[in-house]
């Protein structure tokens, strides 16, 4: 089954999440678990909940993504940064055991002029701190673009923070495509060989999701600047060699272009008829 959605508003709650994923053709979503400038979570609403697991059932749903705010960097130069980051992502954690089978995916933070090697030991005792036995969320590092002190842009780094991590069953990483493009990994020309480096050094049983968009910026680029599918130097021939590759296949894609609902709905349509038609 092709497991394919978008980004979605958690502001009219879960159930309505899910019913708008299946207005436009999804069957998973992704959503941040408070408002991206790191404030409050909304208030607890567990019969939402129940009825979003229900829906989620009865329409064959993939594991939904819940994203952690862009705000929070563990591995921040300031100690009072690094410990909200750790508070958030506990309560956050705590909350998303509520819906079993889903994923929390964060970006690992900008280690601030403390250098990549300081930066990623910070990250790892965040991780070793919230991570905790039977959790039934798997915890997501998100490959980044490589953009100022950003960790993560190299798979030798996010494969540096996992060997590092105590609970490693607890941990998986999401690969985003116009990232690890904007990053330097050839994914245009070379996808088998960028899969293999990440197998070597990762591991492919570690990859869980990953974040499907075209990208503003040629390779290398380091920017971080998402364009729609097809609209950029990714291209369409390219993004259709991800969702038809046999060893990504069996994932979920999440969607997070520049769009609105009909956007999303078109994308996913035609991602829909390439895979279809592979």
């Amino acid at each position: 089954m092709f497991i394919i959605g978008s980004h979605l508003s958690i502001a009219k709650g879960y159930l309505h999440m899910g019913k708008e994923a299946s207005s436009i053709g999804a069957n998973t979503f992704q959503y941040f678990t408070r408002n991206p400038r790191g404030g409050s979570m909304r208030a607890l609403d567990i019969d939402d909940i129940k009825a979003l697991q229900s829906y989620m059932e009865e329409h064959h749903f993939g594991p939904i993504l819940a994203h952690a705010p862009y705000t929070y960097n563990p591995c921040a130069a300031k100690e009072d940064l690094r410990n909200f980051a750790k508070q958030a992502m506990t309560e956050d954690l705590e909350r998303l055991e509520l819906i079993p089978g889903q994923m929390y995916n964060f970006h690992p933070g900008s280690h601030v002029k403390q250098g990549v090697d300081e930066g990623i030991v910070q990250i790892v005792a965040c991780l070793n701190d919230i991570l905790f036995p039977g959790m039934k969320t798997k915890v997501l590092l998100e490959v980044m673009a490589g953009k100022g002190t950003e960790v993560g842009s190299k798979f030798e780094e996010i494969a540096r923070i996992i060997d590092g991590v105590k609970l490693k069953d607890h941990i998986g990483v999401c690969v985003d495509t116009c990232h690890i493009h904007e990053g330097n990994y050839d994914i245009v020309n070379d996808l088998d060989g960028v899969l293999d480096e990440f197998n070597r050094l990762v591991g492919l049983d570690r990859l869980h999701a990953i974040h499907l968009n075209d990208s503003k910026n040629p390779r290398g680029a380091h920017k971080d600047r998402h364009e729609k599918i097809g609209e950029g130097h990714i291209g369409i021939d390219a993004i259709a060699r991800i969702v038809t590759h046999p060893k990504l296949t069996h994932l979920p894609f999440y969607l997070e272009t520049p769009n609105e609902l009909d956007g999303y709905a078109k994308e996913i349509a035609m991602l829909r008829s390439i895979v279809d038609n592979a």
